[in-house]
C-alpha cells in the first residue's frame, strides 16, 4: 500500500546518499509527578537543589509545581539520548527529599480534588508571572486533573546534510528552508493520519485511579474498588478524558504549509470564546487567564505533533515559525512507560525515528475536512478500544479496514526505512525494534497497555498501588548507582546558575506585567 517512501530511498541509495538518513537530532521531554510515599501528590515546592524551573535548561515543571519535566539536550544516537535521560533522573533522585518519589505512570496518582494539584510557580518576573497565569487559565478552562497527566515528547529533525541532497533528488529548485518546511508539514500530516499507531504500540494507560474520574464513571468498568478501566483501551491519556478536549475539537488548524498553520493558529488565539469571556480576565487584581480567546497562547492547542522552531526571549512560537521556518517536530503521542525507569526504552526511540522518517518520505496530500473527521475517529477509537478483537478503522476514500491489517501495512512501509538506517551499522538495531513491534501486533497481549492490566491482575493490586510499587522499584534503580561526579558537579552548577538567572530576570524588569502582556500579544 505504501510505496513512495521505498522509491525515494532507492533514489537516495542510487546517488550514494542513503546513509544521510543516519544521525538525526533526537531529544526528549519527559514528565513525571512528584508524590509522597503514601501515593498522594506532593505539594512541596520544586526542589531548590534542582535549580529554577523558569531558567534551568534541563529540569523544569509543566503544569503543576509537582509535575517535573526533564528536557534532554539533542543527540544523534538513541543510546546517548537514553543515557542523558538516565543521568538526569539520577540527579533528580540524588536531590529529592527521601519522603518523595517520581510517579511511574502517565495518569495521575490519587487526587482528592482539583485544588490539591498545585499550579507551577515561576517567580515574580513578568515572564514567570505570565507562565503562571497561563496555567491558572488552564485550570478555569479544563480543570487541573487533565493538566496533571504526564507524557513523553520525542523531538526530531533530519540532519542538515540530508536536506540539500534530498532537495536535489526531488528536483526542487526553490529556497532550501521553503523545501524543508514543506517536507516537515508533509511529515506532520502523515503523522496525523497514521499516528494512531503510537497509542496502539506504546500506550500504557488503559486504567485510572477512581479519583481521577471524579464521578464520571458511566462508560468505564470497575477493575476493583479503586480502579476504573476499559478492557481494550491503550491510552486513556490520549482519549477524551485526557488530552482530547471538546472545546478544541472545532478548531480548524491547517497543516497545509507554514503560513496556513500560523494563520489558523493565530486566528484561534485572537478569536473570543463565549465560555471564556464569561470567566473574565481578572478577579480584582488577580489574573484568571491571559485572555478570553479560544486559545490563550499557541501551546494551549493539544496535538499529536507540532512543528517547532527555537524561540528568542519573549518571542511567540508562531512568529519564530513564520520568520525562520520549521527546525524540528515535537511528537507528543507517547505515554510514560510505567515499566521503564526513565519512562521510555531504546526500542521505542528507534522505532519512533524510523516511523517519523517514513511519515516524511511517504506521499502526504493536504488533509480535507472529511479526512480530518476520520483522523479524529481513528485516534479516539484506538485510545479507547485499540486491542478490541476485529476492530476496524476508517481509511479516507477507502472505507473500513481491519486495524491489524492496516498496522501491518504501515510496518511494511517502515521496514524499508529501518533497512536504510541499519546500513553500514554493526547491528540491525532498527530492524530489531521493528521486529518487536511486529510480534506485539501479532499478539496484542504483549502491548504495554495489556501488560499493565495483566500486572494488576497477577499482583491483585489496584492501579494506584501497582504504580506506586513500580515507582519504588525505579527509585532503587536510580539510587543504587550514583551519577558520575563530573556530571553531578556540572548539573549542580547549572542549578545554581539558573537560580541566579531567575533573580536577574526579576531585577531587570522595567515595565509592569500589564504592559509586558500587551507588548507580547501585540508583537508581530
Amino acid at each position: 500500500m505504501y510505496h513512495l517512501a521505498a522509491e525515494r530511498i532507492k533514489r537516495l541509495a542510487k546517488a550514494g546518499n542513503e546513509t544521510l538518513l543516519h544521525g538525526g537530532n533526537k531529544g526528549l521531554e519527559k514528565e513525571g509527578l512528584r508524590i509522597l510515599r503514601n501515593g498522594t501528590l506532593a505539594t512541596s515546592p520544586h526542589p531548590t537543589a534542582w535549580g529554577s524551573a523558569l531558567t534551568h535548561p534541563y529540569i523544569t515543571t509543566d503544569y503543576s509545581e509537582a509535575l517535573t519535566e526533564v528536557v534532554t539536550p539533542t543527540y544523534n544516537a538513541a543510546e546517548d539520548l537514553q543515557q542523558s535521560l538516565d543521568d538526569l533522573h539520577r540527579f533528580l533522585y540524588a536531590n529529592l527529599p527521601k519522603r518523595e518519589l517520581l510517579w511511574a505512570a502517565s495518569m495521575p496518582c490519587a487526587v482528592g480534588d482539583d485544588q490539591a494539584i498545585p499550579i507551577a510557580n515561576y517567580g515574580t518576573s513578568n515572564i514567570g508571572q505570565m507562565k503562571h497565569i497561563y496555567r491558572v487559565g488552564l485550570d478555569y478552562r479544563y480543570g487541573r486533573r487533565m493538566q496533571a497527566i504526564a507524557g513523553v515528547h520525542f523531538n526530531y529533525s533530519l540532519p542538515m546534510d540530508f536536506w540539500s541532497e534530498y532537495q536535489k533528488e526531488e528536483e526542487d529548485t526553490g529556497l532550501l528552508q521553503d523545501f524543508i518546511d514543506g517536507q516537515y508539514f508533509g511529515l506532520i500530516r502523515n503523522f496525523h493520519r497514521l499516528g494512531w499507531l503510537m497509542p496502539l504500540l506504546f500506550g500504557n494507560s488503559p486504567a485510572v485511579c477512581k479519583s481521577f474520574l471524579a464521578g464520571r464513571t458511566t462508560r468505564f468498568k470497575a477493575f476493583d474498588s479503586g480502579t476504573h478501566y476499559l478492557p481494550f483501551a491503550t491510552s486513556l491519556r490520549m482519549s477524551d478524558i485526557g488530552y482530547k478536549n471538546k472545546n478544541q475539537s472545532a478548531l480548524n488548524i491547517s497543516y497545509d504549509n507554514v503560513d496556513a498553520y500560523v494563520n489558523s493558529l493565530r486566528a484561534a488565539i485572537e478569536t473570543p470564546y463565549p465560555e471564556y469571556e464569561a470567566i473574565g480576565i481578572k478577579d480584582g487584581d488577580s489574573y484568571m487567564q491571559l485572555n478570553t480567546n479560544t486559545l490563550q497562547i499557541e501551546n494551549e492547542y493539544y496535538s499529536f505533533v507540532r512543528p517547532k522552531r527555537m524561540t528568542n526571549p519573549a518571542e511567540k512560537p508562531s512568529v519564530a515559525l513564520r520568520d525562520r521556518g520549521v527546525e524540528y517536530v515535537e511528537i507528543r503521542a507517547l505515554d510514560v512507560n510505567a515499566f521503564e525507569p526513565t519512562g521510555v526504552n531504546l526500542q521505542q526511540l528507534r522505532f519512533m525515528e524510523a516511523f517519523t522518517i517514513f511519515c516524511l518520505l511517504e506521499d502526504s496530500p493536504p488533509i480535507s475536512g472529511p479526512e480530518q473527521q476520520l483522523i479524529q475517529y481513528n485516534e479516539l477509537t484506538v485510545a479507547l478500544r485499540g486491542r478490541e478483537p476485529g476492530l476496524y478503522l476508517q481509511q479516507f476514500k477507502h472505507g473500513a479496514k481491519l486495524l491489524q491489517t492496516w498496522a501491518k501495512e504501515i510496518l511494511d512501509g517502515v521496514e524499508v526505512v529501518c533497512n536504510a538506517l541499519d546500513k553500514d551499522q554493526s547491528e540491525p538495531k532498527f530492524s530489531d525494534a521493528l521486529k518487536h513491534q511486529r510480534k506485539c501486533l501479532e499478539n496484542l497481549d504483549l502491548l504495554p497497555s495489556a501488560q499493565l492490566l495483566s500486572a494488576m491482575r497477577e499482583t491483585k493490586l489496584p492501579f494506584a498501588k501497582l504504580v506506586l510499587s513500580l515507582s519504588e522499584k525505579h527509585e532503587v534503580y536510580f539510587r543504587d548507582l550514583e551519577l558520575d561526579p563530573n556530571k553531578t558537579e556540572s548539573l549542580r552548577q547549572l542549578a545554581a546558575k539558573s537560580i541566579l538567572q531567575q533573580a536577574e530576570l526579576e531585577s531587570r524588569d522595567d515595565i509592569n506585567l500589564e504592559e509586558y502582556l500587551s507588548r507580547y500579544f501585540d508583537a508581530d
